[in-house]
C-alpha cells in the first residue's frame, strides 16, 4: 500500500513523533510512505530513512494554495490513501486536495479543542474516516456532529524501551543544576495557556515550604515563556522553579523525576505523559479530555479537577510525602504502557483504517 502522510508541523514532538512512529511501523511492513510537510523540518529529516519526503511551503489555515500544491503531489505519486495528520490547514485543505483528486482520505485528530457545529459538519466531510486518538476526543467529536459511522479511536503510542532506561541521578542532577538530595518535579508540554503551568506554580510555594529540597523544572518552549518567567520572578521562586527548554535528552531525564505533573486544561492524550509512564514516574494530572486514558488514577498517578490548585497541591503532597506509593504508581504505569499504548498497536490500528476505507472505496467504483 501506498499513502501519503501530510503534517503542517514543524517540531519533532507530540503528533510529529506520532507520525514519525507510524512511518517507521508501516515501512517495516512492507508499505510505501510519502511524507509531505515543511521544507526542512525536522520530522522530514527524521523520516528519511522509511519515507519519500516531500518539502513544501505551509502556511496553516489561510494557506489556500496547499489544496493546489497537494493536489499536484497525489496525481503525481498516485497514493492509494492520503492521511492527514494536523491541523495547520492540512485537514481542510488536504481533504479538499484528496478529493478533488479522487483518492481516499483520512484525519488523524490529535486534539480535543471544540469546534462550532457547522465547522464539524464541512471539514469532515472531506474526510472518509476521522481517527481520534483517545477515547475523550472521540467523544469531543461525536458531541460536535461526526457522524458515529466515520469515527475511529486509534491511541497514540510510546516507544516504551527508550524510556524504561536506568538513571543516572547525579549526572542529570548536575545537567539541571539541582542538588543531588532534591526531589525533583518535571512538567513536560509546550508553554501555552491549556497546559496549565500557572496552576502550578500558584500551587508550589506552600509545596516547597513543606518539601525546602523541591526543585521544579519546565520542558518545553513556546508563546508563554516571558510570562512564566515573570510569574516565577514575581513569586520569588527562581531558586526552586526554571524553564528549561525543549529538551533532546528528556529520555535519559525522566527517569530520574520524582513526579511528572501536568496540570492541563484542554489535553487530547498527553504523549508526554505516556513517556513518563514508561519511565516509571508517577503523575499527577488533569481530570480532562483524554488524560484518564494514560494516566489511571490510583495505578499510575492522581487525578485532579482542571484549574483546581488546591486539589492540585494537596495530591502533589501526598505523593512527596510517600515515596513507596511513589515507587508503586510508577511500577503500575510501566505495566500500563507495555499492556496498552505499544507502538505495534498504533501501526495496526491505523492500518485497519487504512483497509477498511480502501476496501469500501473499492467496492464503490465496481457499483
Amino acid at each position: 500500500m501506498k499513502i501519503l502522510h501530510v503534517e503542517g508541523g514543524r517540531n519533532l514532538y507530540g503528533g510529529a513523533f506520532q507520525v514519525l512512529h507510524l512511518l517507521r511501523g508501516l515501512a517495516a511492513r512492507g508499505h510505501d510512505n510519502l511524507l509531505a510537510c515543511p521544507r526542512g523540518c525536522a520530522l522530514g529529516e527524521a523520516a528519511r530513512p522509511v519515507a519519500e519526503v516531500y518539502g513544501m511551503p505551509m502556511h496553516g489555515d489561510a494557506d489556500l494554495l496547499m489544496a493546489v500544491r497537494l493536489r499536484r503531489l497525489i496525481r503525481h505519486t498516485r497514493p492509494d490513501l492520503v492521511h492527514l495528520h494536523s491541523r495547520i490547514g492540512a485537514d481542510v485543505m488536504g481533504g479538499l486536495a484528496a478529493r478533488l483528486a479522487g483518492v481516499a482520505v483520512i484525519h488523524t485528530r490529535r486534539v480535543d479543542n471544540p469546534e462550532p457545529r457547522w465547522q464539524v459538519a464541512l471539514k469532515y466531510r472531506l474526510h472518509d474516516r476521522v481517527i481520534a486518538i483517545s477515547e475523550g476526543i472521540g467523544r469531543v467529536l461525536l458531541a460536535e456532529g461526526l457522524p458515529p459511522a466515520k469515527l475511529r479511536v486509534v491511541r497514540s503510542a510510546v516507544d516504551f524501551e527508550r524510556y524504561a532506561q536506568d538513571c543516572d541521578r547525579r549526572a542529570i542532577c548536575k545537567r539541571l543544576e539541582v542538588p543531588d538530595g532534591a526531589l525533583l518535579i518535571g512538567v513536560i508540554a509546550q508553554l501555552i495557556a491549556r497546559k496549565g503551568h500557572r496552576l502550578l506554580i500558584d500551587a508550589a510555594p506552600e509545596l516547597i515550604a513543606a518539601h525546602p529540597n523541591l526543585h521544579i523544572r519546565l520542558f518545553g518552549q513556546g508563546a508563554l515563556d516571558a510570562a512564566l518567567r515573570r510569574q516565577i520572578d514575581e513569586a520569588g521562586l527562581n531558586g526552586h522553579i526554571r524553564l528549561a527548554g525543549f529538551r533532546e535528552d528528556l529520555a535519559e531525564i525522566l527517569p530520574c523525576l520524582d513526579l511528572v505533573v501536568h496540570p492541563a486544561l484542554m489535553e487530547g492524550l498527553g504523549v508526554s505523559l505516556l513517556q513518563a509512564a514508561s519511565a516509571g514516574v508517577p503523575i499527577v494530572a488533569s481530570r480532562v479530555g483524554g488524560i484518564p486514558e494514560a494516566v489511571r488514577d490510583g495505578e499510575n498517578g492522581l487525578l485532579v479537577p482542571p484549574g483546581d490548585v488546591a486539589a492540585l497541591r494537596e495530591a502533589i503532597g501526598a505523593l512527596l510525602a510517600d515515596p513507596e506509593r511513589r515507587r508503586a504508581l510508577g511500577q503500575g504505569g510501566q505495566t500500563l504502557m507495555a499492556r496498552e499504548f505499544s507502538i505495534n498497536a498504533m501501526v495496526e490500528g491505523n492500518l485497519d483504517v487504512y483497509r477498511e476505507v480502501c476496501l469500501e472505496r473499492s467496492r464503490d467504483l465496481a457499483r
